[in-house]
């Protein structure tokens, strides 16, 4: 029952890392966006991230000057490992912090590492114990159904959620054009003939998707110029 009432916590910070994205985008951009990679109100990699400090960081609990460094340490490290493996798979960075100080590779920041400290030393010290004992007390039948149901929606998601992705990149992948502007009509065509779930990607990563359309015009106009230079 250990690893059930572990799952159940997984979705618990999930959920609450995709509120806090929501909130962080609503006060930055002045709009509700659905962020993370997923389409449900999930972000799997707060779960983990709080999954891991609780393995890693129980025996210091009471020692918050430790859980904030380590914190640091272990959510900047997941933080750019994912950074890292994303861009591996589609080729593209969901997230840049390039312009901000103190970066590594644009991957991770100092102005998101000391909330990670912080928000890792109150999760690991006070949040989980609180959770952990109120999931306890539930019974054992309805945490498995819980678990479960949940558990099935997260992999659907993340099968839908892969599929969309590469239908975008693919569908721009190839687009070609003779020019700017017709490329330009043609992202504009593909995006608002799209289904609901696509468009969701647009608005949840615009900055990513806005370099991949810079990316692939650059390559059309590059191709286009080759073609008349072969005529």
């Amino acid at each position: 029952m250990i690893i059930i009432n572990y799952a159940i916590l997984f979705f618990i910070y999930s959920f609450i890392g995709w509120v806090v994205e929501v909130f962080y985008t609503r006060i930055t951009t002045k709009k509700w966006v659905n962020r993370g990679f997923l389409i449900g109100p999930i972000c799997p990699i707060y779960g983990i991230g709080c999954l891991l400090l609780v393995f890693l960081l129980d025996s210091y609990r009471n020692d918050y000057f430790v859980l904030f460094l380590s914190s640091i340490f272990i959510c900047s490290l997941l933080e750019y490992t994912t950074s890292f493996l994303l861009e591996k798979i589609f080729k593209a960075r969901w997230w840049d912090y390039s312009h901000m100080k103190y970066n590594i590779n644009g991957r991770i920041c100092l102005e998101t590492m000391l909330p990670f400290g912080l928000f890792g030393a109150l999760v690991a010290g006070l949040v989980n114990p609180f959770f952990y004992n109120l999931i306890s007390r539930l019974p054992k039948l309805l945490l498995i159904i819980i678990s479960s149901i949940l558990l099935v929606i997260l992999l659907v998601d993340l099968i839908i959620s892969f599929s969309v992705v590469s239908k975008i990149k693919g569908s721009l992948k190839f687009l070609e054009a003779d020019n700017t502007e017709e490329i330009k009509k043609k992202i504009k065509k593909f995006i608002t003939n799209q289904s609901f779930l696509h468009r969701r990607f647009f608005k949840a990563f615009p900055e990513l998707f806005s370099k991949l359309l810079h990316l692939n015009v650059f390559e059309a106009l590059k191709d286009n110029i080759k073609k008349r230079k072969d005529k």
